[in-house]
């Protein structure tokens, strides 16, 4: 192979850059050029070196032209774009030489942007004015919505209490007996009234076609209609009261007496103020009796369930009596055989005596125990129990039992009342039961879940607090954090199993 001295390398480059620059093949540089060249006359590199030289020019020509392409097609895009802008720039010169040529145009066109400011303004003020309007009829219709509002409440029992009042009992009476006489008395003291010709106010002097007679038929006929229209209403309100509408039927009565007396007042008659508060009174009593009744019956049910924690506990002695004897008598029986046995049989009933003697002493304690808790009624456990399942998180029941064995109260509240069973997280024995439940209630008195029914021992607190109240209370006593919830975590499990299930049973397409 014909090597290039550095000379030849410089010089073909230069031959390729003057052939793409002048666009042909250029024959006298190209001579001058092998008549320099060390390669004298070597056809087969001339030939190798002259395709060599076409091949590249052919490509560096290619790539310029293209370059240049490009180039030419940018500059015109940008010529038409400005072009266009030029064009758009030149109408809008030719309006506005045309708009304000004429200085009469100009004026014409200050006129009419001053009149369509004006309408503008015109139209803003329309519009608040009619909004002023529209504001000024929507308070006065709301107004009379809210009072007619408020008078259907004394009629529809189902109102909100929020909306209507709510009822707060202040009993009179110790028991739901003085409340019967009371209110008995309360409708004797109405047909005195009645009687006495005070239930109703009325002018003695009317007279028709001036006789005095028929004045006085017309004066009893509107006593009559003036009571049977009261009463009914009043009736109706004291048949129908309950805790939860007893501010509206009060209000109820109260209307009637205004809307009757209205009515009443061109002939001059009116109710007393008397009978209507005998009216309202009778309705206060019945609906405290009704109140006490009910308290009645939560305290009787509670002395009840007292009454049958008394005698499962004196039952619990008993029994526990009847073992410490059993396990004695079985101790004897057992002495007086190893009285006569020798060696390993010896050995063996001394065994038994031993664990007959450790059986008796826990009889003898577990007797002692449930006979100091049947006479001791202060004696007992205080627990606090979570329910899960059936009550969320961060509800607590604390309570006390009176149990030898707490764990049976806390089993039987979760039998039949709730649908899963309730978790301990304390238990603390106390020589003062009551007192103990009592420092813990007052302590979360303002969480209670049920404020009305302080017999409800839940409390809507967090795990953290309780544990608190519980150290404070009994430094001693354990607690438990953790809550199994095992059968309701079991549900949750079986209820997510079920639904995958019924997610598979659809194809992904059909």
């Amino acid at each position: 192979m014909y090597k290039v001295d550095a000379e030849g390398e410089f010089k073909l480059p230069l031959i390729v850059a003057l052939w793409v620059e002048g666009g042909m093949f250029d024959y006298s540089v190209w001579l001058s050029w092998l008549q320099t060249s060390p390669a004298g006359g070597d056809v087969g590199y001339w030939v190798s070196a002259a395709l060599a030289v076409a091949i590249i020019a052919s490509s560096v020509s290619i790539a310029l032209s293209i370059k240049r392409s490009r180039a030419l097609i940018s500059l015109r895009l940008s010529l038409n774009t400005l072009g266009q802008a030029h064009d758009a720039t030149q109408s809008e010169v030719r309006r506005l030489e045309e708009l304000y040529a004429d200085p009469i145009s100009r004026e014409r066109e200050v006129q009419r942007l001053k009149e369509e400011a004006n309408a503008e303004h015109d139209r803003a003020e329309d519009m608040a004015a009619r909004l002023k309007t529209l504001q000024k009829d929507y308070s006065d219709k709301k107004a009379i919505y809210n009072a007619v509002k408020a008078e259907a409440a004394i009629y529809d029992e189902t109102i909100e209490l929020a909306q209507i009042g709510f009822y707060q009992p202040h009993f009179r009476f110790d028991d739901s007996e003085r409340y019967k006489t009371a209110i008995r008395y309360a409708k004797d003291e109405q047909k005195a009234l009645v009687k006495q010709k005070r239930a109703i106010i009325i002018p003695s002097n009317w007279t028709v076609n001036g006789s005095r007679q028929e004045g006085k038929k017309l004066e009893n006929r509107t006593v009559r209609l003036t009571l049977r229209a009261f009463n009914n209403e009043c009736d109706a309100a004291v048949a129908n009261v309950t805790w939860r509408n007893a501010e509206a039927m009060a209000k109820r009565i109260n209307r009637a007496f205004e809307q009757i007396n209205k009515e009443n007042e061109p002939l001059g008659a009116s109710i007393s103020k008397v009978y209507l508060e005998l009216k309202l009174d009778e309705l206060s009593l019945t609906i405290e009796r009704e109140e006490k009744r009910k308290r009645e019956r939560e305290e009787t049910a509670e002395l009840r369930r007292q009454e049958r924690e008394e005698k499962k506990l004196q039952e619990e002695a008993r029994r526990a009596e009847k073992e410490e004897k059993e396990a004695e008598e079985r101790l004897t029986k057992a002495r007086a055989q190893a009285e006569k046995a020798v060696g390993e049989e010896l050995d063996a009933l001394n065994l038994q005596i031993e664990e007959l003697r450790q059986q008796l002493e826990q009889a003898h304690s577990l007797t002692e125990r449930a006979k100091s808790m049947a006479e001791q009624t202060r004696l007992g456990h205080v627990y606090v129990i979570s329910n899960q399942g059936s009550f969320g998180g961060g509800v607590f029941k604390i309570g006390l039992t009176r149990r030898l064995d707490p764990h049976d109260r806390i089993k039987e509240l979760g039998d039949a009342s709730v649908p899963f069973s309730f978790d301990t997280h304390a238990l603390i024995f106390s020589e003062d039961a009551p007192a103990l439940e009592s420092a813990l209630h007052n302590r979360f008195e303002d969480k209670r879940v049920n404020a009305a029914n302080m017999r409800k021992e839940f409390f809507r607190v967090t795990l953290d607090e309780v544990e608190q109240a519980v150290s404070e209370v009994a430094p001693a006593a354990d607690f438990y954090r953790d809550a199994e919830a095992q059968e309701y975590h079991e549900t949750l499990m079986l209820q997510q199993r079920a639904e995958e299930i019924a997610e598979a049973e659809f194809p992904e397409s059909i």
